[in-house]
């Protein structure tokens, strides 16, 4: 609604007001004053594009894999046999489809010979206290648990097993998601020490109005393009784009190759940060670090 009263009335924010913090400064502005700011536009993260409710427990993949059990009358070295093929180090009882008996565990088994018993199946598992989750839960209010048992058992909304989510299960879905966060940061990281001693001025000026502190550090991925593409639209900055390439003094590097992987950099950055629910293909995290690679050697 505060979008439309403002469109309606001919203005914008800056920054937007659907980004920026709460205790922000805004300007409210004319609207016009944004026409040469289309594409950056296009890479702010725009209203609805970030995630409308919490991380569930649904939504790390495991929750929902199906979880492997045993039966509360197999023997113990059965259940054993099946730990250590798999590498599991617990295996929950169910008789049925819900029916929960307890956990065994190493530790749980390990506390039974410590003790001077031999353990049976029964004897050994944990039935107090277990760590059950539910799919529809916020994952986060639940790490707590999961880092002291090392594991949730995650229920269906029908109250049926649907999965098991360990520490390990957390580690890799958070290396899928953080990785490319870091990546492209790394990467801004390097383009600003790359091109910004040698293009802060003038180079930057000659992009608009809004770019007359001639301030490197204001620009967005889009603008790192315009400054070095020869084959742009805009005929005047395509002309300065091959004196801006020629006062970077990279003769061993291809300028149109450069300018085209920079730019398929800009278009991943822009999905990442767009939080799209694809997650990146293999070429695309490949693309990334090879470009992060490249400018490390121009360093």
């Amino acid at each position: 609604m505060i979008q439309e009263a403002l469109h309606e009335a001919g203005l914008d924010t800056h920054p937007s007001f659907t980004t920026c913090g709460l205790t922000t400064e805004m300007l409210v502005v004319a609207k016009s004053l944004f026409t040469e700011a289309e594409d950056e536009a296009e890479e702010e993260v725009l209203p609805g594009t970030l995630p409308q409710q919490s991380f569930k427990i649904g939504d790390v993949p495991s929750a929902r894999n199906g979880v492997e059990s045993v039966n509360s009358s197999a023997l113990l070295s059965t259940v054993t046999h099946t730990m250590r093929q798999k590498n599991y180090s617990q295996l929950p009882v169910i008789d049925g489809l819900a029916d929960l008996k307890g956990v065994i565990t190493w530790d749980s088994i390990a506390a039974r010979y410590e003790k001077g018993e031999v353990p049976t199946l029964s004897s050994a598992m944990i039935r107090d206290d277990l760590p059950l989750a539910e799919v529809h839960q916020e994952l986060f209010t639940r790490l707590p648990e999961l880092q002291r048992c090392g594991y949730l058992l995650v229920r269906e909304n029908n109250g049926t097993f649907a999965g098991i989510i360990t520490g390990a299960d957390i580690t890799a879905r958070f290396h899928k998601l953080a990785q490319p966060f870091f990546l492209v940061g790394e990467i801004e990281f390097r383009i600003r020490r790359c091109l910004g001693p040698k293009l802060t001025g003038d180079p930057v000026r000659a992009l608009g109005k809004k770019y007359q502190s001639g301030d490197f550090s204001r620009l967005m991925f889009g603008d790192y393009v315009k400054l070095l593409a020869t084959d742009q639209q805009d005929a005047r900055l395509a002309q300065l784009a091959e004196t801006n390439w020629a006062t970077l003094g990279w003769t061993g590097v291809d300028q149109a190759q450069f300018v085209a992987q920079l730019d398929r950099v800009r278009t991943i950055r822009n999905q990442i940060a767009h939080f799209d629910e694809q997650p990146l293909t293999v070429r695309q995290t490949d693309e990334l670090y090879q470009f992060s690679g490249l400018l490390k050697q121009l360093l």
